[in-house]
C-alpha cells in the first residue's frame, strides 16, 4: 500500500492559509469502495483509508514512512500566484474589456 505525503491546499471556503502549513501522510485506497446492497451505503473494507497523520515538515513524514517500511510518494506543493488588482481598475478609461451595460 502506497502512502501519499503532501501539504494540503487552501480550501475555497477560507480566505486565510489555516491548516495548510503541516504535511499529511494519507494512504492511497487499496480497493475500490462498494455500495452495500441492503441499505445503499458506500462502504470499504480498507481500514488504512481512515488513517491520516500530520507532521510539521516533509522530512519528518518521509523519515516516518522509511522507519516503518511504508512505500510513499511525495507531492510538492504548488505556490499560488496572487494577481494584484484594485477596485478602481474597474473604472479605468483604457480598460481591456468594455462595459456591457
Amino acid at each position: 500500500m502506497v502512502a501519499r505525503i503532501y501539504r494540503p491546499a487552501k480550501t475555497a471556503m477560507q480566505s486565510g492559509k489555516g491548516k495548510t502549513q503541516r504535511w499529511v501522510l494519507d494512504y492511497e485506497p487499496e480497493m475500490a469502495r462498494s455500495v452495500e446492497p441492503l441499505m445503499g451505503y458506500t462502504s470499504s473494507a480498507d481500514m488504512k483509508q481512515q488513517i491520516r497523520l500530520y507532521f510539521d515538515n516533509k522530512d519528518d513524514a518521509v523519515a516516518y514512512a522509511k522507519r516503518n517500511g511504508i512505500a510513499y510518494r511525495v507531492e510538492e506543493p504548488r505556490e499560488r500566484t496572487v494577481r494584484g488588482a484594485s477596485y478602481s481598475d474597474n473604472f479605468k478609461f483604457d480598460r481591456i474589456a468594455p462595459w456591457t451595460h
